[in-house]
C-alpha cells in the first residue's frame, strides 16, 4: 500500500469516540467491526465529534447485538426531532459473528466492549473487543510489562545512535 493511499483511507476514518480505559481494565481478545443504526440527530451529533462510550457495552437480546449506555449528547438544532442520549443502539454484524460474540458472551467474566466509534466512507462504525476483566495485581503486572518494553526500547534506540 502506497502512503497516499494510507494517507487517504486514515482520512476516511474519522475518529468520534474512544474507550482507552478498556485496554487497561480488560484483556481484550477478539476484535470485530460493527455497523450502528443511527437516526438523523445522531449522526449530526456524531460528525461534531460528541459522544462517550465509556461506560457502554454490547449485549445479545433475541439473536440481535445491541449497544447499551453509549451516550450521544441531542443535537442542538434538531427540536422535537431529537433522539434520547441513553437509548439502546442495534448493532449490524453478520451472522456468524453475532454467534461468535453469543459463544463469548457465555463464558464466565466476559463481556463485549466498544472501543471507538468511527466514520468509514461516511458510515458509522463501531469497533468492538470481547474483554475479560482484569483483576488488580493482573493490571500492575501488565504496567510492568509494558515499562520493561519501553525501557528496553529506549535502550536500543540510544545504543543505535552511538
Amino acid at each position: 500500500m502506497k502512503a497516499a493511499e494510507r494517507k487517504a483511507q486514515r482520512e476516511n476514518n474519522k475518529i468520534v469516540a474512544q474507550n482507552r480505559a478498556a485496554g487497561y481494565n480488560y484483556e481484550l481478545l477478539d476484535k470485530f467491526e460493527a455497523g450502528i443504526v443511527l437516526v438523523g440527530t445522531e449522526v449530526k451529533t456524531l460528525r461534531e465529534g460528541k459522544a462517550s462510550i465509556r461506560e457502554s457495552y454490547a449485549e445479545i437480546r433475541a439473536g440481535e447485538p445491541w449497544l447499551v449506555n453509549c451516550h450521544i449528547p441531542e443535537y442542538r438544532p434538531g427540536g422535537s426531532r431529537n433522539h434520547d442520549p441513553l437509548r439502546r443502539r442495534k448493532l449490524l454484524l453478520n451472522r456468524r459473528e453475532i454467534e461468535k460474540l453469543d459463544a463469548s458472551i457465555q463464558q464466565k467474566g466476559m463481556t463485549v466492549l466498544p472501543l471507538k466509534i468511527y466514520f468509514r466512507d461516511g458510515l458509522a462504525k463501531c469497533e468492538l473487543a470481547v474483554g475479560k476483566g482484569k483483576k488488580f495485581h493482573d493490571r500492575r503486572e501488565s504496567e510492568r510489562r509494558k515499562e520493561a518494553k519501553r525501557e528496553a526500547d529506549e535502550a536500543i534506540s540510544h545504543s543505535r545512535r552511538r
